[in-house]
């Protein structure tokens, strides 16, 4: 079976509360974007008793144990008995940029056991799972425009429709992980509800809506700062980071005519 785990943008990401386990509380949007890994696994033939992890595509040095897609296998085998497996993981999602890409691929990986072994799980049963494997894994297993509260799993419907906006996604080629992000943000408890700024027209959003991590990051990494302006210099209605970073995406009006400089970082193309 072979799933096209999909990325996603934060839009906006207020950091409202630290909580007493140390973690969290935000506000944000996540919205699906068509930049995906691929996911293969087959049944093993060998009779082996043990699951096993390809990584091809953008790689890091982590061992396969520690991949989020092998977690994801490992913990529905606490609940359910099904054969080994073999497993490729094609990375097109950079890792560390903001984009969700390990937890997309932690739930395609339970979506798509889930429905190769007949499991059964429902939408929610589904989230439960993706839930204890990463705070923004339950919004892909619908990935659905959803408002995101609590760590970012607390998910309500918002309908939002960018298909009439072109919305480029710009990689730097950092990857920036979310301790170093949250390490020196400030939670703001006060100012309007995001939901509520997400709510105006497009246009509108600039200087509104904001992400917290922006200030430490583009202290940290100035070129990142320096990529956002540059979108909106490139005629953007709206230009932001993605989550603790380190992609920056840019919403345009029309097909925008990026300059050699921005086009090198492009990660996708195309109207959606």
């Amino acid at each position: 079976m072979v799933v096209f785990p999909k990325a996603k943008i934060n839009i906006g990401l207020r950091i409202v509360e630290k909580r007493p386990d140390g973690f969290h509380n935000i506000e944000t949007f996540f919205y699906p974007v068509p930049v995906a890994d691929a996911l293969e696994f087959v049944v093993r033939k060998d009779n082996r008793k043990y699951d096993t992890l390809k990584v091809t595509g953008l790689m890091n040095d982590s061992a396969p144990d520690n991949n989020l897609v092998m977690k994801a296998v490992k913990l529905l085998r606490e609940s359910f008995d099904f054969p080994r497996i073999r497993i490729h993981l094609h990375k097109a999602i950079p890792l560390g940029a903001g984009l969700g890409g390990g937890s997309s691929d932690a739930a395609g990986m339970l979506k798509a056991l889930n429905r190769y072994f007949g499991f059964g799980l429902n939408s929610e049963e589904l989230r439960s799972f993706a839930g204890r494997l990463g705070s923004d894994a339950p919004f892909f297993i619908d990935s659905t425009p959803s408002f995101a509260e609590g760590v970012g799993n607390i998910l309500s419907d918002m309908p939002l429709d960018l298909g009439d906006y072109h919305i480029r996604i710009f990689y730097p080629g950092m990857n920036i992980s979310t301790a170093e992000a949250y390490a020196g943000c400030v939670p703001c408890p006060t100012g309007l509800s995001l939901r509520q700024l997400i709510s105006l027209p497009v246009s509108e959003w600039r200087g509104r809506v904001v992400n917290d991590f922006e200030l430490n990051i583009f202290r940290s990494y100035p070129q990142v700062g320096e990529l956002k302006m540059a979108l909106y210099e490139a005629g953007a209605l709206f230009a932001s980071m993605s989550g603790s970073g380190s992609a920056v995406y840019g919403i345009f009006r029309d097909e925008p005519d990026l300059p050699a400089r921005l086009s090198k970082y492009l990660l996708n193309t195309g109207k959606f």
